[in-house]
């Protein structure tokens, strides 16, 4: 087993293609969710129909501009690259385990396809280190085969939702969500993404667009207690609102089926019904005001994985 770390991979191929490797593991569920980014888009689309062709732990890919996110499988799964194998090469993901505070992603790569998973994501920030099989593994190129095993931190992901932040007179949900990412810059915590999540227009009581905030991080696991603290501080601290509603989900979850998900887009749905609803889901309130803004912090974690649909009117796509 040969180990390098980044640098080292960086030295021996020169430096390279991937600005990012993240990996987020939710062991209830059994879920992994890998999140890489590359300078450009074209290698990033390549990888992501190759992995998913060659299964593996690979549950579906998705991509956005010229980053991916991978849905794993933790474990470890025979791989099939079928006529790639001769034809065009190949790329998979075996395995993804969990050691303690650490991840091992194992990785297996033909032709071109290997120089990116033993030469270029190695050197990736959010690597630790990498190792190799054996010193074939590091003769990149041509026809050759290549393993590595990739080792990482291991993150958690938080999904959380706000609400109500706003008056008819002042403040707007969407700033505050975008302000509190800026005050919460602690180590251990990756910020993931902001959507904003439209709700059911019709509602009474509402500013004026009924769009709630939905924020995604990456956190080891010993950093989230300081997360939601500092997140229900600012909130509340900076709040325009006595209503301000704020939910928290930890795990690695899809809520497409849950028909509260349909609910807070087209019905008016009181705070009672919400508090079940999320009770139900696993998705906790941080904020103590107790108020109506629960409802549309519940709106935005349920949507908050959901991509663009969750900006639009139930039903709507691009």
């Amino acid at each position: 087993m040969i180990t390098l770390t980044p640098d080292d991979v960086k030295q021996k191929f020169g430096p390279l293609f991937a600005q990012k490797f993240l990996v987020m593991v939710d062991e209830r569920a059994g879920t992994a969710e890998i999140h890489e980014q590359c300078r450009v888009r074209g290698t990033i689309e390549w990888d992501a129909m190759n992995r998913r062709r060659a299964g593996g732990a690979v549950s579906r890919c998705e991509v956005e501009g010229t980053s991916m996110t991978i849905h794993a499988r933790l474990g470890k799964y025979p791989v099939n690259f079928g006529s790639a194998a001769g034809d065009i090469g190949g790329q998979a993901l075996e395995s993804v385990e969990v050691f303690g505070d650490e991840i091992i992603t194992t990785w297996v790569g033909i032709a071109g396809a290997g120089v990116g998973v033993a030469a270029c994501l190695p050197q990736a920030p959010g690597v630790i280190r990498s190792e190799y099989p054996t010193e074939n593994d590091l003769n990149v190129g041509g026809a050759r085969t290549n393993h590595v095993r990739i080792i990482s931190p291991r993150y958690e992901k938080i999904c959380i939702g706000i609400d109500d932040t706003d008056t008819k007179t002042e403040g707007a949900t969407w700033v505050m969500a975008l302000k509190c990412v800026e005050s919460c810059r602690i180590e251990g915590v990756e910020f993931l993404n902001m959507r904003l999540v439209q709700l059911n227009p019709a509602v009474p009581n509402k500013t004026t667009n009924c769009v709630s905030s939905a924020l995604n991080f990456a956190v080891i696991p010993g950093k989230i207690p300081q997360l939601l603290e500092a997140v229900r501080a600012f909130v509340e601290k900076n709040t325009f609102s006595k209503d301000t509603g704020i939910a928290c989900y930890h795990g690695i979850a899809g809520f497409n089926d849950a028909p509260v998900a349909r609910k807070v887009k087209t019905e008016i749905m009181t705070r009672e019904v919400a508090e079940r609803e999320a009770e139900a889901l696993g998705i906790e309130f941080l904020d103590r005001n107790v108020g109506k803004g629960r409802i549309g912090a519940l709106g935005a974690v349920v949507w908050g994985n959901r991509g663009t649909e969750a900006a639009g009117l139930y039903g709507e796509h691009l």
